[in-house]
C-alpha cells in the first residue's frame, strides 16, 4: 500500500525558466535579468555513492520487503515482548492545540493542505494531497494536538495509531523511512503510557508491540550519516518509554551509538554539522526529550549527550536574533519565537547575561555564519562554503549572504526555505538570498534526475572557497569576506566588505568585483551583468524616494530605515517568503548594473536610521 497514494507525482529539483525571465517557486515574479543555474555536471566524486547506494538501497528494499521480515522486529527475534510503559517523555516543542479540535471531527490540516475523513473512518487508505502533506501525516506531527484534546483525544488518537499499525505493518520506503521514522517515534513515545492509560489491555499490548517494532527498525539501515544523531536520538527515547528488558536493551544500543554520530553532527562551536541553525535547533529539543526520560528512568545522561547539549545551547543564544526567531541560513527558516523560547528555557548563562546587560547583543562566530551587532543593528552574515556531500541535501549556493535586523524588525533575509518546501528548490540558488550573483547564474544547483532520487537532492557544482577577516575598534566593526565562486566562469571575485558604526547604529557596506589574481586565462567576457539582492521580511513596507537610489524600509514597528547605494539601477520587485512550509508574497531591492571582467567593479550602499521627518537627506 502507498503512504502517498496518487498525489502529484514526484518532480526533479526545478531549475529557473530563462526563456519565461521567472524563477520557479517565485511565482507571479517578473525578473528583468534572468537568473539560471550554472550548468554543473556530475562531479566524479559522486559515482562510488551513487553505485553504493544502488546497491544498498535495492538490498534493504528486497531484505525488509520479504514477508517474514517484520518477524524480526517483534518479541521472538527482536528482544522480547513489551508490556508496559516506564516514562512519559516530555515534549519540549509548543504545539497549538486548536487543530486538535479539527482532528477529532477528522479534518486533517497539514502542511497547506487538508484532509477531510469522518470517524471511524482513518486516512491511511487514501491518497495525501501533497507530499509534504504526506510526511506530516506519516510522522504522526498532528499528535501532540490530538492528545491536547483530554481523554477524549487520546482515545482517538489510539485508533489513529493501531488503524496505522494495522495498514502499515509491513516495512515500506515511504513510511518506514529515515525522514519520516524518527520523528514518528518520538511523537508517540511522548503520548504512549496517555494512550496506553484509555487502552484495552489488548489495545495497549499493540501500542506499546507496534512502538517496540518501530524503535528497532531505527538501530538498523538505511539511514545515512546526515541522520544517524536524529536517528539514535529517537531510538533512546523509544527505549526509555518501553518498559522491561527490552526497553532497556534498546536505549543502550541506541546510547552506545549517539555519542560517536553527536561528535559528527555537533561541532565544537556548537553548530550543526549541515550549517543549518534550524537543524541545531531541532535536534536541541530531541536531546533535550532524551534528557527528561532518562531522568524519569533515574538514570544518568551520558557525557556526550549533556555536552551536545551545552554547545547547541550556546550555538543557539548566538544565532538567535532580537525578535526570538533564528537566522535563516542554509535549508534552516527562522522556526518560531515559542519554538526557539522553549528550547532556551534550561540557559541559565543567556539569562543571567540578559539580566546583567539586556542592551547588550550577542556577536561572534558559528559554523561559518558571523554576527555582529550595534545596539539597534543585528547582521548575521553566511561567511563559509555550503556543506559538501550527505550534508549537503539541504545546503544551499548563498556564499555571502545577509540577515539584517533593524531593532526587532526584520528586515532583510532570504527565501526562507527548508526541505519541507520540496517543491521550491528554485530557492536554494544563488538569487534566493540576499547577496549578488553574476550572469543570470548560480553558483551551485540541487542534485536532479534518478541521482537526486538516489543521493537525495544534495548541492552539487565547483567547490566555492570563502575567506573572512573580523577586526574591531572603539564603537566600530568591520567585517570584510570574499568568495571565489565566480572564477571559473568570469574570472572574477566578489568581495563584501561591512563597516557597522556602533554609535550611529549605521551599516555602511561595499560591494567589489575584482580579477582573480593570476587567472586572466579564464575570462569569458568583457562584462559580466550584476545584481545584488536585498529579500525583504513579509510585510516590509519599501518606498522608493525621489532620487532613485534611496528606500524607505518601515517594520512592523513602524521604525523607518533608510537604504541608499550607488548602484547605476535600483528597483523594488516582487519576491516570495517560504514561512513554516508555506509561501508568502515579499518584496526585494535589486540593484543591477554590469561589471568589467578586466577591472574592479565597485557598488557601495549603506543602512541608516531614518530622521522624524523621513527625509533621505
Amino acid at each position: 500500500m502507498s503512504p502517498l497514494g496518487p498525489f502529484a507525482p514526484r518532480r526533479e529539483p526545478e531549475t529557473p525558466d530563462v526563456a519565461s525571465g521567472q524563477i520557479p517557486g517565485l511565482p507571479g515574479a517578473p525578473v528583468r535579468t534572468p537568473v539560471r543555474a550554472g550548468q554543473a555536471a556530475t562531479s566524479a566524486g559522486l559515482w562510488p555513492a551513487i553505485a553504493g547506494r544502488l546497491i544498498t538501497r535495492q538490498l534493504w528494499i528486497e531484505l525488509y520487503g520479504l514477508p517474514g521480515y517484520g518477524l524480526t522486529l517483534g518479541p521472538v527475534l527482536g528482544g522480547g515482548k513489551v508490556t508496559a510503559f516506564a516514562a512519559t517523555p516530555r515534549d519540549f516543542r509548543p504545539h497549538d492545540s486548536a487543530p486538535g479540535k479539527n482532528l477529532l471531527v477528522g479534518r486533517f490540516i497539514l502542511a497547506g493542505a487538508s484532509m477531510e475523513v469522518e470517524p471511524p473512518s482513518d486516512p491511511w487508505n487514501r491518497p495525501s494531497p501533497s507530499r509534504p502533506f504526506a510526511v506530516e501525516l506519516h510522522a504522526f506531527n498532528w499528535l501532540p494536538a490530538l492528545m491536547a484534546q483530554g481523554e477524549r483525544g487520546a482515545r482517538e488518537a489510539l485508533r489513529l495509531t493501531l488503524a496505522w499499525a494495522d495498514a502499515f505493518a509491513r516495512w515500506s520506503p515511504f513510511a518506514w523511512g529515515p525522514e519520516i521514522l524518527p520523528r514518528r517515534v518520538i511523537n508517540l513515545a511522548c503520548a504512549a503510557r496517555r494512550m496506553g492509560a484509555v487502552a484495552t489491555e489488548a489495545e495497549r499490548l499493540r501500542l506499546a508491540d507496534s512502538l517496540a517494532r518501530q524503535t528497532r527498525q531505527l538501530l538498523r539501515p538505511p539511514g545515512g550519516l546526515a541522520t544517524r544523531a536524529e536517528r539514535l536520538t529517537a531510538a533512546a527515547i523509544g527505549g526509555c518509554v518501553l518498559a522491561g528488558a527490552p526497553g532497556q536493551g534498546l536505549r543502550r544500543r541506541a546510547l552506545g551509538g549517539l555519542a560517536g554520530a553527536l561528535r559528527v553532527t555537533v561541532h565544537d562551536d556548537g553548530s550543526h554539522a549541515s550549517r543549518s541553525p534550524e537543524a541545531g535547533l531541532e535536534l536541541l529539543l530531541d536531546l533535550l526529550t532524551l534528557d527528561d526520560a532518562l531522568a524519569q528512568l533515574s538514570e544518568p545522561t551520558p557525557q556526550p549527550v549533556s555536552e551536545a547539549i551545552d554547545r547547541l545551547t550556546q550555538g543557539l543564544r548566538l544565532l538567535t536574533l532580537p525578535d526570538g526567531r533564528l537566522a535563516g541560513f542554509q535549508g534552516g527558516g527562522p522556526s518560531s519565537a515559542a519554538r526557539v523560547a522553549a528550547a532556551r528555557a534550561h540557559d541559565e548563562a543567556a539569562t543571567a547575561s540578559r539580566a546583567a546587560d539586556p542592551t547588550h547583543p550577542p556577536v561572534g562566530r558559528i559554523g561559518g555564519l558571523v554576527r555582529i551587532a550595534s545596539p539597534l543593528l543585528s547582521i548575521v552574515a553566511d561567511a563559509a562554503s555550503p556543506a559538501r556531500g550527505a550534508w549537503g541535501a539541504t545546503a544551499c549556493a548563498q556564499p555571502l549572504a545577509l540577515e539584517i535586523a533593524c531593532g526587532k524588525d526584520r528586515l532583510v533575509t532570504g527565501s526562507g526555505w527548508t526541505p519541507a518546501a520540496t517543491d521550491r528548490q528554485a530557492l536554494r540558488l544563488t538569487p534566493g538570498h540576499s547577496t549578488l550573483t553574476l550572469g543570470e547564474r548560480s553558483l551551485n544547483e540541487p542534485l536532479g534526475g534518478w541521482k537526486g532520487e538516489l543521493l537525495g537532492p544534495r548541492l552539487v557544482g565547483p567547490p566555492i572557497h570563502v575567506t573572512t577577516d573580523q577586526r574591531e575598534a572603539e564603537g566600530a566593526v568591520w567585517l570584510e569576506m570574499e568568495h571565489d565562486g565566480w572564477n571559473e566562469a568570469f574570472g572574477l571575485n566578489h568581495q563584501r566588505r561591512l563597516y557597522l558604526d556602533q554609535r550611529l547604529d549605521e551599516l555602511r557596506a561595499e560591494e567589489k568585483l575584482f580579477p582573480t589574481p593570476g587567472r586572466k586565462e579564464v575570462i569569458r567576457q568583457i562584462a559580466a551583468p550584476y545584481a545584488i539582492r536585498f529579500h525583504l521580511e513579509p510585510g516590509v513596507q519599501a518606498s522608493l524616494a525621489r532620487d532613485r537610489r534611496s528606500i524607505l524600509l518601515r517594520g512592523a514597528s513602524g521604525r523607518g530605515w533608510w537604504f541608499r547605494t550607488d548602484g547605476p539601477d535600483v528597483a523594488i520587485e516582487p519576491s516570495v517568503h517560504i514561512d513554516a512550509g508555506l509561501t508568502r508574497r515579499s518584496l526585494q531591492i535589486v540593484v543591477r548594473g554590469s561589471a568589467r571582467t578586466d577591472s574592479e567593479s565597485r557598488i557601495r550602499w549603506k543602512l541608516s536610521p531614518a530622521g522624524a521627518s523621513g527625509d533621505p537627506s
